[in-house]
């Protein structure tokens, strides 16, 4: 058996310490509301979802930290600290550096990226564990020029026309070994100099930084349009609900503790599987996960992952609840049906209940559990394993 959790080796910084000049008006932007959420709540949980996050420390301005919204992201599960930011980008990254120790990873994210999906967070990631350093980028589909001007009032001239085949629009996240990113920011201050991303610093100390494909969704909010955009963008011109269903079946196994529902049933024989094999549960995730478009649980998890070996399946159903939270979509109801001859659930239901509503987030009377028996048909009615099937209702946040 392994662990009870997935590795988590990186941690989020998601920098919101701007005054948001550009944008204009009496709040930040990252402040705004957003379908629901404000921007920099959307940015948290897009950057916390994938398993291998632990959390996110966010960097607010100094006279914020101990404010009513400073108060409120304490609270949030996916936070693990607040810190003050200082005078520039660099120094608020190098304040949320300094809130953790252990963490090999570290992803920095702007609180103005509110979008940034799943997948894209996943591909900085993998290529972080691989290269040490990662960032995603967008290409450039227009020719650019690079400008002179001649002075005294006249030009500016084309001064030459770059090769936009190899560059780049850098995004984040931005992912990096937290050691080379704490060295290269240390030196970059003592030399005085600033730089406007992390991957900027990290060349600077003679580090490479891959780059993974962007994603054009993932814009930075810099001004009113972009704001509506983004509003748009989460409304996707739906009717707001979308449904999922989800069936897994386990073997009964030797050695094996039963777990369902996220609560164990002692004495009772338990089930194969790469995980704890809590057969409810992955039937949940995997109608929360179609419900949002996002696959399955295998693509979250792979089965030959051994960081998942003995995984409890509570936390995998936060993280795959985080990140359904991060699409854009929030947990209605979900619906179960247990196919078993044994053993009778009916006396721990309620428990049951609870434990899927606190692993998804919602209410337990969101949470509809019922029982059957196969009659004695098939391999499941012979008693030979567990299977459940799930509906799950998602609902889209609408332009308020």
């Amino acid at each position: 058996m392994g662990s009870d959790a997935p590795k988590q080796d990186f941690v989020g910084v998601v920098v919101a310490a701007g005054r948001s000049t550009r944008f204009g008006g009496p709040r930040a932007k990252q402040f705004l509301d957003l379908a629901g959420q404000t921007v920099l709540e959307r940015s948290i949980a897009a950057l916390a979802a994938p398993p291998s996050v632990k959390g996110v420390v966010v960097v607010l301005a100094a006279d914020e930290l101990e404010g009513p919204r400073a108060i409120d992201l304490r609270d949030r599960p996916d936070v693990l600290a607040v810190v003050a930011g200082g005078r520039t980008r660099a120094d608020s990254v190098r304040a949320g550096l300094s809130a953790f120790e252990t963490e090999p990873f570290v992803l920095v994210h702007d609180a103005a990226r509110p979008l940034a999906s799943f997948e894209l967070v996943e591909a900085v990631i993998v290529a972080t564990r691989s290269e040490g350093a990662a960032i995603p980028g967008l290409p450039i589909p227009d020719t650019v020029k690079r400008l002179t001007g001649a002075g005294d009032g006249e030009g500016p001239w084309v001064g030459e026309t770059l090769t936009r085949g190899a560059l780049r629009l850098a995004q984040t996240p931005q992912g990096a070994r937290a050691d080379w990113l704490r060295e290269a920011l240390e030196a970059m201050s003592k030399e005085g100099a600033e730089v406007t991303d992390e991957s900027a610093a990290l060349e600077r100390a003679g580090h490479r930084v891959a780059v993974v494909p962007g994603d054009a969704a993932n814009r930075k909010i810099t001004s009113a349009a972009d704001l509506e955009d983004a509003r748009r963008h989460l409304a996707g011109g739906e009717t707001g609900l979308r449904i999922g269903s989800g069936f897994d079946i386990h073997r009964f196994g030797e050695g094996r503790r039963l777990m369902l529902g996220g609560i164990e049933f002692p004495g009772e024989q338990g089930l194969e599987g790469h995980s704890d094999a809590d057969v409810v549960l992955h039937a949940v995730m995997d109608a929360l996960l179609g419900a949002a478009g996002m696959g399955d649980i295998g693509v979250l998890f792979p089965p030959e992952d051994q960081q998942f070996a003995g995984a409890d399946s509570r936390v995998l159903a936060r993280q795959v609840a985080q990140a359904v939270a991060g699409k854009g979509c929030r947990v209605v109801n979900v619906d179960l049906t247990v196919l078993a001859e044994r053993p009778k659930i009916r006396a721990r239901v309620p428990e049951m209940r609870a434990a899927i509503a606190e692993a998804i987030d919602v209410p337990p009377d969101r949470i509809g559990i019922k029982a059957t028996t196969l009659e004695r048909l098939g391999s499941l009615g012979r008693g030979e394993g567990i299977a459940c099937q799930a509906v799950a209702l998602l609902s889209r946040t609408e332009l308020p």
